[in-house]
Order: structure tokens, then sequence, then C-alpha cells
């Protein structure tokens, strides 16, 4: 996984690259595709930006709470559809009581007053007043994961980047 740091850009902790699925002689690359995933799309069809440490460079655990709060208007900007995927350290999904193992806009997502959208991202619940927004986290380590399908230039051309994901004592809707 060290070729993880050395590919793609870094931005708010997260990592991805938009020459995916398209390898030619880069064996690092697909060698590292092929040990998070089973594969990669073209990044015409899909970019996944992935992230194990908080706004601060601290690796990600079920320890602390985390929010990752999407500004008004700033939700992935894809034509096609996003979600916020949750790895344990493995890279495989973590079993959690609501049986969810993404989060996206398909889970009627509730947006805060001003119009932002707060994901909240630990292993207890957040209460039910925010649960919608919650993705359930591991004790331990994990990986964050967002899944951009059908991607808007703005990804592609790195115009539009994830937000931080941001340790917190608490959030509010």
């Amino acid at each position: 996984m060290g070729h993880l740091k050395a590919t793609g850009s870094h931005v708010n902790g997260w990592t991805f690259t938009t020459d995916g699925g398209d390898y030619g002689k880069d064996y690092l690359q697909r060698a590292l595709v092929t040990a998070v995933g089973l594969g990669c799309n073209l990044p015409q069809d899909a970019v996944y930006p992935l992230t194990t440490v908080d706004a601060a460079g601290r690796k990600l655990n079920g320890a602390s709470k985390y929010v990752m709060r999407f500004p008004a208007g700033e939700l992935p900007p894809v034509d096609g559809f996003w979600s916020l995927t949750m790895y344990d350290a493995d890279y495989f999904f973590v079993e959690n009581q609501l049986n969810r193992y993404s989060i996206s806009p398909r889970d009627a997502l509730k947006a805060n007053p001003d119009g932002s959208v707060d994901l909240f991202i630990q292993t207890e619940s957040p209460g039910a007043m925010r649960e919608t927004n919650w993705l359930p986290a591991p004790e331990g380590p994990f990986v964050l994961m967002l899944r951009t399908y059908w991607p808007k230039d703005a990804i592609l051309n790195g115009s539009w980047s994830p937000p931080p994901v941001t340790r917190s004592a608490s959030a509010t809707l």
C-alpha cells in the first residue's frame, strides 16, 4: 500500500486518480487497484477517492466521531450517482446494526438549515434525528471510499474535491 501515497492527487486527506482503468505499463498502479478492489472503471465512468485519515492527518478509527460536511450545493458533481462506502482496515465491508455499508442520496439525506449536508461517521448512533445521515464505523481502524459514477468535468479536472473528514466531539444537524 506504499504506492497509495505516491499515486494520484492528494486533497483534504483524500487520494484519488483520474487515470484509473487505463494503466498501460504502470504495473504498480494496476497492483494497487487490484489490492483495494477487483478492477477500476475508466475515469469518465467512475472516480474513487479514498481516505484513511481525518483532516488533521490522524488515522481514521471508530474510537472517534467524524463529520464529513458538504457545503450547500457542493455534493459530488456526477451525472450518475455517488456513495460513501465504509471498509475495515482490510478493505472488507463493516458489519453494523443498520446493515448499511454505504451512504448516498438514495438514503434521503437530511440537509442542515443552511443547505449543507453532514455525514456522521462513527460507531454509535448520532441519535434518531441524524441516523439518516449516519454511516456506522467499526470500533477500530477503517477506510472510506467516495464512489463517484459518471463524474462531471469538475471531478475529472480537479476543480471539485471531496471535503475533509473532520474529527468531532459532537455535531449538529
